[in-house]
């Protein structure tokens, strides 16, 4: 047994959580019934991120911004650009594809019990409420907004503390960054009760009707984290931008994909950023920010889904309102909620560009509940993934300039010239 367990640890992370994937696609398959108390394992380890997360998070940005030095260089304005531009070219390339293959929907009963915001006005007034935030509250509900804000604060309020107090900040945050590693190496256990729930309770048969809709909502996505992404990145780094794209991706997207929520993956991305020898003063800022913010995702599906009641009703859209409605589904994006199924919600924000009455637009967010097994995940690990490959980029494109050299792990971007 000493040796299996061995033989298992030795394994990469990412192995790991194949095995536990494939494990729980095939319990599921099965015997559902025999094992259904596996999926406990799934609710554990996401409750588990997300209980740490916020804490995580708090103290992290308050040691970082506390023992920050006058004129030491942070790239958060770069990264802020990179999040903001990925998100509107999200929507932009959601809107074209919507266009290339327009598709229809079949609507039916509504949604009860949710109430999407009023308008652009509502969702950044929203945002402005979190920041001030009672901090208890804020970490209780894991409002990261509220959270950033409360650490930058302290943090700044702390930079002429005594020594001993910010290094007992620092002993606290390392403290609770070994606890996410504990954390992580469930993953794999996690990721094979995750994939049996969904399985075991949804199955396959109730999304073939929606197939087209998930075509162009999922081929969308791909297309944005493989194509356009990919060429971002290369604008800044001049470098082949696979190694670090594809990192990203199998390394923080796959666990985005089955937790279906971008605060629940915060951990996950400030150790691959750890990884990949990031400045923690940088990324301990910008991957929960990014939780928030960066919502390319979000933006697709806002875009796609009301398009798609556009075309079911029969109404005409130009060129210009199109162009309207991929900044106003970045706008709502970023204040979509870090947590499974927050972008559907902005979608009668969307819809109320085209004049479609709110009913009918709670009949599209319910179709967007139907696909969502598969639409979220997919969302999910887009935001979460983009959120780290934007802050290395930012960091790679300034180590570019000093002619540093750029390790991706065990793909080397090799020295600049």
């Amino acid at each position: 047994m000493k040796n299996l367990l061995n033989k298992w640890n030795q394994l990469s992370l990412v192995k790991r959580i194949i095995i536990g994937l494939i494990t729980g696609i095939i319990l599921a398959l099965t015997v559902p019934d025999a094992v259904k108390p596996v999926a406990i394992f799934g609710s554990l380890f996401v409750g588990a991120l997300k209980s740490v997360a916020p804490i995580l998070v708090f103290f992290l940005v308050m040691s970082a911004i506390s023992q920050h030095k006058s004129g030491q260089k942070t790239n958060m304005k770069s990264i802020i650009i990179l999040y903001l531009l990925g998100t509107f070219m999200a929507g932009l390339v959601a809107v074209v594809a919507s266009f290339m293959f327009p598709v229809t929907l079949k609507l039916g009963a509504g949604v009860e019990n949710v109430t999407p915001p009023g308008g652009v006005s509502e969702v950044l007034k929203n945002l402005l409420m979190n920041v001030v935030d009672n901090p208890v509250k804020a970490l209780t509900n894991a409002n990261y907004i509220g959270i950033l804000a409360w650490a930058l604060l302290l943090g700044l309020a702390l930079k002429n503390a005594p020594e001993s107090t910010k290094t007992m900040i620092s002993n606290f945050s390392d403290a609770l960054s070994q606890i996410v590693r504990w954390v992580i190496n469930f993953a794999p256990l996690g990721i094979m009760g995750l994939v049996f729930d969904t399985i075991a309770t949804n199955g396959i048969g109730s999304l073939l009707s929606y197939g087209q809709l998930l075509l162009v909502l999922v081929g969308t996505m791909f297309f944005m984290a493989l194509v356009v992404n990919p060429i971002i990145v290369f604008v800044n780094i001049r470098r082949n931008p696979y190694p670090l794209v594809l990192k990203c991706l199998k390394d923080s997207g796959i666990t985005a994909f089955f937790t279906r929520s971008s605060a629940a993956n915060i951990p996950v991305n400030m150790s691959l950023c750890e990884e990949l020898g990031l400045d923690s003063d940088t990324y301990s800022v910008s991957i929960p920010l990014g939780a928030t913010i960066n919502m390319a995702g979000a933006a697709i599906t806002i875009s796609v889904l009301t398009l798609a009641a556009a075309h079911t009703l029969g109404i005409n859209v130009d060129l210009g309102t199109a162009l309207i409605l991929s900044l106003l589904s970045a706008v709502s994006a970023c204040g979509a909620s870090g947590v499974a199924g927050g972008s559907l919600l902005l979608i009668p924000l969307a819809c109320s560009l085209f004049g479609i009455p709110n009913d009918v637009a709670m009949q599209v967010v319910a179709v967007g509940f139907v696909v969502g097994v598969i639409q979220d995940s997919c969302e999910t690990a887009l935001n979460s993934s983009t959120d780290v490959l934007f802050t290395a980029v930012s960091e790679f494109a300034q180590w570019r300039k000093e002619g540093k050299e750029i390790n991706i792990s065990k793909s080397p971007v090799k020295k600049c010239s």
